[in-house]
């Protein structure tokens, strides 16, 4: 088979979560990170996005009702990325999780880019994160990207909202 490169534009469209509540799932992703429902079925599925968008993050009880939180260790999802466009928009869901006392697995500097890391009330993983520019991204000698996790000042990233 001849060697294959994804388009430099392609993008990830969506997430689709089983989570064991749907209210209690909306009430996280629509009622704490800010997403907006863009459908519901009953109380079995429920579509979110941001800017109107058809939707980004799908949830559902197919096959998931009730059910207990899949195994930390073990295959399946590591976390769930939620871009936003600048560092202020970071800073603003930072204060809101601050507001809800909302806990955070982590927070990181990764050279390239910024981000608080948190659990959904699933377990679920979920990144929230700002990209530098990538004038600013650290490159090695030969001029690759070279990613690193350091601490995450978050008083600076809440200065933002001075």
């Amino acid at each position: 088979m001849d060697p294959y490169t994804v388009p430099a534009r392609t993008q990830i469209g969506h997430v689709h979560l089983k989570v064991s509540d749907l209210q209690r799932a909306l009430d996280f992703y629509q009622g704490l990170l800010g997403f907006s429902l863009t459908q519901r079925y009953g109380n079995q599925a429920a579509f979110v996005s941001a800017g109107g968008y058809h939707h980004h993050i799908g949830l559902n009880t197919w096959e998931s009702l009730g059910a207990p939180p899949a195994p930390k260790y073990g295959v399946g999802l590591f976390h769930t990325a939620i871009v936003y466009p600048e560092r202020k928009d970071l800073a603003i869901i930072y204060k809101r999780l601050v507001e809800a006392a909302y806990p955070l697995t982590g927070a990181a500097n990764h050279g390239v880019s910024e981000a608080l890391y948190l659990d959904d009330p699933d377990g679920n993983g979920v990144e929230l994160y700002w990209d530098k520019p990538r004038e600013v991204w650290p490159r090695t000698a030969d001029g690759g990207i070279n990613m690193y996790t350091r601490h995450l000042d978050l008083d600076s990233l809440l200065s933002e909202l001075r």
